[in-house]
C-alpha cells in the first residue's frame, strides 16, 4: 500500500498540473507477477482496456481497484511509451494462499463449529488482518459456553509454494460454574420455586461429572423469559424482569447471578367473548372454554384455549383456521377483557395422498394405516393419529406427513415420506443365556415379508438344554381386511433338572380390531406332549405327569394399547386379559386366566418409568391336576430378576435335601423399572428395577409370602439380536437361594 500511495504522491509533486491532466491512449495492458490469480480477473478489476483513453487519475484508480480485491500484498504501475500509445504495466505481489486452518487444543467446541464461527471457508488468500477478528470470535464463542479464560495463539506457516497453514492453538481454561443464583423483588414466588423453573442451575458436588451449573450466557437470557412467563401465568402482566446481573469472582471459575424483578399488580379475567366464524352458537363455544370471568389471568391457559379452538376447527376440515386474541387491559379494575377472533377460512378436503421413500414396503401397507382417505374433510387429529399408526408398524426409521395445496385452495394433498429400516434378519450363529446355556441357532425372520407386512419366522435353535424348530406366518390384513390371520408349527424339547418335555404342535390365530386402541385375539392350539426322564426321587406332583399327553385348547384375549411408540414405548398403557380353555378333546383339561398390565411414563433427562404387573390362575377341571408344563414357574429374566429361573413357587424337599419345584396354580408378580439412556446413538439403555411376586399351590392364598428383589440391568437391540443383562439381589433369600443372580442373554432366543 505504501508503494501505491508513493506513486500517487510522485505524480502530484513531480508532474506539472497540465501534464498530470494529460490523456493517454492505451496500447496494451500487461499484468506481471501473478501466479494463481488469472490476468483476466485482474484486468476486470482494473476496468481499463486496450484502446481506451485514460488519465493519470484513471491509472491510479486501477491500482486501487486491484489492491481492493484483497489478493495482493503489493501493486505498482508503470507506463511504457509505444509509438503514439502507452502500454500500462501492472506488477503485483500475491498474498499467500490460505491452504488450511487447523485447530489444536479444543475439546468443548468441535472443529466444524469453530470453522463456521470464523467463516474459514470464505478466506482464500491469507491476510494478517483476519487474525484478530477470528480470535475475538472464538473467545466470544467460548464465553457463551462458560469459558472466560480461553486463550488463542496463532501460528502461521508459509511453504515454498507460498501457501499458508494457519494453526490456532486454543487453551480453553476452566469452565465457569454458577455458584449462586439470587432474586430481588420477588414476593409471589419463593426463591426455591423460581430456581426450579430455570434452565440455569447452581453448581453441586457432582458438577465435575454432570456439568450441572455450567454457565451459559444464552441459557441465562432464556431464564429471563422463563421467569416472566411464570408471572404471566399468575396474572402479573406488568412484571419486569431486568437483564441478569452476572459477577465473575476472582477465581475466574465462579459466577454469581442476580435477577431483579418488579412484579406489579395481579390481573384477573374480565369479560370473555368469541367472535368471527363460529361453528355453533356463541354460548356453546364459550362453554367449551376454560377461561372464566373473575379467575386469575394466565397466559398459559389462554394459549391452551386458543389451541383448543384451533383443533376444534381443524378437525372439521378448516385446516387454515386462525384464532387471534384481542385483549383490553383495565388498569383500574385490574382486569383483562379477552376476545378470541376466529377466521376459519375455507373448508379443506383431502386431495391426492402419495407415498414416497418406501423401497420395499408396498404403498397399500402404508395407506391402510391412514385415518383419512382422499375426499375426506381434513382433520388434524386424524392426521396425527395416521402418523402414529404408520410409525407403530416398526418398518421405518422416520415417518413424516407433509401437506401442500391441491388443485385449488379447497383441496390439500398429503405426502407420506418414510425412510425404510431393516425389518428382517438372517442369522446363523450362537447365543447364550443363563437359563439355557449355549445355543446354536439359525433363523430367517421378517416382520415385513414381501413388503406386505406379513410376519414370517423360520427358525431353529439347538442348545445344551433345549431344542426348538419353528415356522410361523401372520397376515395382519388378511384378504385386505383389517383382520389378522396366521399360525405356527413348532417342535420343542426342553430339559429341566427333574424332567424333560418334548412338544410337537401348532396354532391358528385370528385377530379382530374393536377400536383404534383395542383388539381381540383368538387362538386354537393343538399339541402332542411327552414328559419323560422324570427324576426317580421327584414328588408325586411331578411323577404323575409322566407320559404322553394331548392338548387341544382355545384362547380368547382382549388387549388395549395406548402407547406412543409400540416398538419402544415411553408413555401410555398396555393391558391384556386372556382366557384359555383346554378341553376341546385331548387329555389335558383346565382353564387358565391371565391379566397383564404395563404402564409407561416419561421422566426428565430421557428417563422412562414403567410398572408391570401380571396375575394368573389355573382352574382345574374333571378332577385332574393342572398340567405340569402349564403351571406358573417364576424367577429369571422375564418375571422375577434376582432369582434363579423357575425357582420361585411351590416346592418339595426329598429325604436327601433335594429341592423339586413343581409350579403353582396361581401367580402374581410386579416389576417397577426406570430406564435411562446409556448410548443414545445405539439405543442402549440402562435399568434400575424392583421386582416382587410369587406363585402358589391351589391350597395357598394369593399374595402370601411375597418375594422381593432389586437390581440393575441393561437392554440393547444389537446387530446380533436382543442383548439383555440383569443383576438382581434377593432381598430376603431362603437358605437354599443365592443372595444375588446375574442373568443375561445374547442372540435371538426362540
Amino acid at each position: 500500500m505504501f508503494r501505491v500511495v508513493s506513486f500517487v504522491i510522485l505524480l502530484a509533486v513531480l508532474v506539472p498540473q497540465g501534464v498530470a491532466a494529460q490523456l493517454y491512449q492505451v496500447g496494451q495492458v500487461v499484468i506481471e507477477g501473478n501466479r494463481r490469480v488469472e490476468s483476466r480477473y485482474i484486468k476486470s478489476a482494473l476496468n481499463i482496456s486496450e484502446g481506451q483513453t485514460v488519465s493519470a487519475t484513471d491509472i491510479d484508480q486501477g491500482l486501487r481497484n486491484i489492491y481492493a480485491t484483497g489478493r495482493f500484498d503489493n501493486v505498482t504501475a508503470e507506463t511504457v511509451t509505444a509509438g503514439e500509445r502507452v502500454n500500462l504495466v501492472y506488477r503485483v505481489t500475491e498474498r499467500p494462499l490460505l491452504r488450511e486452518v487447523v485447530f489444536v487444543g479444543n475439546h468443548e467446541i468441535d472443529n466444524d463449529k469453530l470453522s463456521t464461527i470464523i467463516n474459514a471457508k470464505s478466506i482464500d488468500f491469507f491476510r494478517p488482518q483476519v487474525l484478530a477478528p477470528a480470535i475475538k470470535k472464538i473467545k466470544q464463542a467460548y464465553v457463551l459456553e462458560g469459558f472466560y479464560a480461553t486463550e488463542v495463539v496463532p501460528q502461521v506457516d508459509i511453504n515454498d509454494r507460498n501457501e499458508v497453514t494457519l494453526t490456532l492453538d486454543i487453551e480453553e481454561g476452566e469452565r465457569v460454574f454458577v455458584t449462586s443464583i439470587r432474586f430481588e423483588g420477588n414476593t409471589v414466588f419463593s426463591e426455591k420455586e423460581l430456581k426450579k423453573k430455570l434452565f440455569s442451575k447452581e453448581k453441586w458436588f457432582l458438577s465435575f461429572i454432570t456439568e450441572r451449573g455450567a454457565y451459559k450466557e444464552d441459557m441465562l437470557l432464556a431464564d429471563r423469559d422463563v421467569i416472566t412467563d411464570q408471572y404471566y401465568n399468575q396474572g402479573y402482566i406488568k412484571v419486569q424482569v431486568k437483564k441478569p446481573i452476572t459477577t465473575l469472582l476472582a477465581d475466574k471459575e465462579s459466577m454469581e447471578v442476580l435477577f431483579e424483578i418488579e412484579e406489579g399488580e395481579q390481573f384477573r379475567i374480565g369479560e370473555v367473548d368469541v367472535q368471527g366464524d363460529l361453528l355453533g352458537s356463541k354460548e356453546e363455544m364459550l362453554a367449551g372454554l376454560t377461561l372464566r370471568s373473575g379467575e386469575v389471568f394466565s397466559r398459559k391457559v389462554l394459549r391452551e384455549n386458543m389451541k383448543q379452538l384451533n383443533d376444534l376447527y381443524a378437525d372439521e376440515g378448516y385446516a387454515f383456521v386462525n384464532v387471534s386474541p384481542v385483549t383490553d387491559v383495565d388498569p383500574f379494575l385490574q382486569q383483562i377483557n379477552i376476545v378470541l377472533n376466529v377466521e376459519r377460512g375455507v373448508r379443506v378436503s383431502i386431495g391426492r395422498i402419495s407415498v414416497a421413500g418406501n423401497t420395499r414396503t408396498r404403498d397399500k401397507v402404508v395407506r391402510r394405516e391412514m385415518r383419512l382417505t382422499e375426499g375426506d374433510f381434513y382433520s388434524a387429529s386424524k392426521m396425527k393419529n395416521s402418523r402414529r399408526r404408520i410409525n407403530n408398524l416398526g418398518f421405518f426409521e422416520e415417518v413424516n406427513l407433509t401437506t401442500s395445496r391441491g388443485v385449488d385452495d379447497a383441496h390439500m394433498d398429503v405426502e407420506i415420506d418414510v425412510q425404510e429400516k431393516a425389518t428382517g434378519s438372517f442369522s446363523v450363529g450362537a447365543g447364550f443365556s443363563s437359563a439355557d446355556g449355549l445355543l446354536f441357532q439359525g433363523s430367517v425372520s421378517q416382520d415385513n415379508f414381501l413388503g406386505r407386512a406379513l410376519r414370517f419366522d423360520l427358525s431353529a435353535a439347538l442348545g445344551g438344554s433345549s431344542t426348538t424348530y419353528r415356522l410361523g406366518l401372520l397376515d395382519p390384513y388378511f384378504l385386505d381386511k383389517h383382520i389378522a390371520f396366521g399360525g405356527d408349527l413348532y417342535n420343542t424339547e426342553r430339559e429341566w433338572s427333574d424332567f424333560t418335555r418334548k412338544t410337537t404342535g401348532g396354532d391358528v390365530k385370528l385377530g379382530v380390531p374393536l377400536t383404534e386402541t383395542m383388539r381381540s385375539f383368538f387362538i386354537y392350539r393343538f399339541e402332542k406332549k411327552d414328559i419323560f426322564d422324570v427324576d426317580d426321587d421327584a414328588p408325586r406332583s411331578i411323577t404323575e405327569q409322566k407320559g404322553k399327553h394331548t392338548l387341544s385348547s382355545f384362547t380368547a384375549s382382549l388387549s388395549r394399547n395406548t402407547t406412543d411408540y409400540r416398538p419402544d414405548p415411553t408413555r401410555g398403557n398396555i393391558s391384556e386379559l386372556s382366557i384359555e380353555y383346554a378341553g376341546l378333546g385331548g387329555t389335558e383339561k383346565f382353564i387358565k386366566y391371565i391379566a397383564d398390565h404395563r404402564y409407561f411414563y416419561p421422566l426428565p433427562w430421557g428417563l422412562v418409568f414403567s410398572a408391570h404387573g401380571q396375575v394368573g390362575y389355573i382352574q382345574e377341571m374333571g378332577g385332574q391336576d393342572s398340567p405340569l408344563d402349564e403351571r406358573f414357574f417364576l424367577g429369571g429374566m422375564n418375571s422375577l430378576r434376582g432369582f434363579e429361573s423357575r425357582e420361585v413357587g411351590p416346592y418339595e424337599i426329598d429325604d436327601d435335601g433335594e429341592i423339586y419345584f413343581y409350579g403353582g396354580n396361581k401367580e402374581a408378580y410386579f416389576n417397577l423399572e426406570v430406564a435411562f439412556p446409556l448410548v443414545k446413538a445405539m439405543k442402549m439403555k440402562g435399568l434400575v428395577f424392583f421386582d416382587t411376586g410369587n406363585s402358589w399351590d391351589k391350597d395357598q392364598e394369593f399374595f402370601s409370602d411375597m418375594r422381593y428383589s432389586a437390581g440393575v440391568g441393561m437392554a440393547w437391540n444389537s446387530p446380533m439380536g436382543p442383548l439383555r443383562f440383569a443383576w438382581g439381589r434377593n432381598l430376603d433369600p431362603e437358605d437354599y437361594e443365592e443372595t444375588s443372580v446375574f442373568d443375561f442373554s445374547v442372540g435371538k432366543m426362540f
